[in-house]
């Protein structure tokens, strides 16, 4: 109301708005937090959900022992290498003794060492089927973790076509979630802007406004903002459209309202001075003076301008004389702010 409100009025009015402002606060929280939580209305989806449960358990299964044999068989074949390494150590150890050895027979000649050379060789013989047998050990720990790997390998690759197959279906699902709970939300927003927009037209001024345009405010945060991390790939298309209705019926309420203002202000500016000011509120009159327009017709006048008394777009009256004291005063004051007497003397 600007000047033309008293001091308390002023601060019980911003204190309204304050009111207003918490109340949307209030009710955004309780908004965010109810759209934030429709997506529990839904039964998660799992990808075992959509696999045949029987074929894709045993295909598992048959993965997990591969992989399991497959260290089992590596962990062997670790223990047969080393097995291996010792029985060829042996071997080339006893290979050289028995070379040496030979050497110096070689040198002596003596016949009493023929049994000895049999023995040795007997021993060297069976080291070296030790170190063979050890080698056999390693080829075969190393077949049994090759075919652990082609085994699981191939449970794994019949795994995958299988899950491929149910990733598709999974998405599929997810999309079909997705759009029902997006429409879950919209469901709950559009009805809530649809009754921001009734509350506007009809109750903006009633005596509960604070609340009036709280709820207002709560709609339109509710709808253009905090609906956006939520919108599917395709919601934008819903927002900008519905976006386009609510400004289209705005600027259509807007026009009809300025015509109807337009037709009012014809329709006073045809009645008599006297009757156009009574008709006109104190506040408002005093508001509009206040900002240097004439309270009729809401033109600009010089109200400075000592000379003019009357308004020389409409011809209401700006200005009297008081009865008492003759004092130039404003027309619609209720008292001489010369003597304090009262308008009507």
């Amino acid at each position: 109301m600007g000047k033309s409100l008293r001091l308390s009025e002023k601060w019980f009015h911003r204190g309204l708005w304050l009111v207003a402002l918490v109340f949307a606060s209030f009710l955004i929280g309780l908004g965010g937090t109810i759209v934030g939580d429709l997506p529990q209305v839904e039964t998660p989806l799992q990808l075992d959900d959509f696999l045949e449960k029987p074929a894709v358990q045993s295909l598992r299964t048959q993965v997990q022992q591969a992989h399991q044999a497959e260290q089992e068989a590596q962990t062997a074949l670790e223990q047969a290498q080393l097995q291996h390494s010792k029985t060829r150590s042996a071997s080339q150890a006893e290979r050289e003794t028995f070379s040496n050895w030979l050497a110096a027979r070689s040198a002596t000649q003596r016949a009493e060492h023929d049994p000895e050379v049999l023995a040795r060789t007997r021993a060297l013989d069976t080291l070296k089927n030790a170190e063979r047998q050890s080698q056999q050990a390693i080829q075969a720990q190393q077949q049994a973790a090759l075919d652990a790997r082609q085994k699981a390998a191939a449970a794994q690759q019949r795994l995958g076509e299988i899950e491929s197959t149910g990733y598709a279906r999974l998405n599929a699902e997810r999309r079909k979630v997705e759009l029902r709970v997006f429409l879950y939300r919209l469901a709950l927003t559009l009805p809530l802007l649809a009754t921001a927009g009734w509350l506007f037209v009809k109750q903006r001024q009633s005596t509960y406004w604070p609340f009036v345009w709280g709820f207002i405010f709560f709609a339109l945060f509710a709808f253009f903002v905090e609906l956006v991390p939520y919108l599917p790939s395709y919601g934008g298309y819903v927002r900008y459209v519905v976006g386009i209705a609510v400004t289209a019926l705005v600027g259509r309420y807007a026009i009809l309202a300025l015509n109807r203002y337009l037709e009012r202000q014809k329709l006073a500016e045809a009645l008599p001075d006297a009757q156009r000011r009574e008709e006109l509120s104190y506040d408002v009159a005093l508001t509009r003076l206040a900002k240097g327009v004439c309270p009729g017709c809401e033109r600009p006048v010089d109200l400075k301008d000592a000379s003019i008394d009357f308004c020389p777009h409409c011809g209401i009256g700006l200005f009297d004389r008081c009865g008492h004291c003759s004092t130039r005063k404003s027309a619609f004051a209720r008292f001489c702010h010369a003597c304090g007497t009262g308008a009507s003397v």
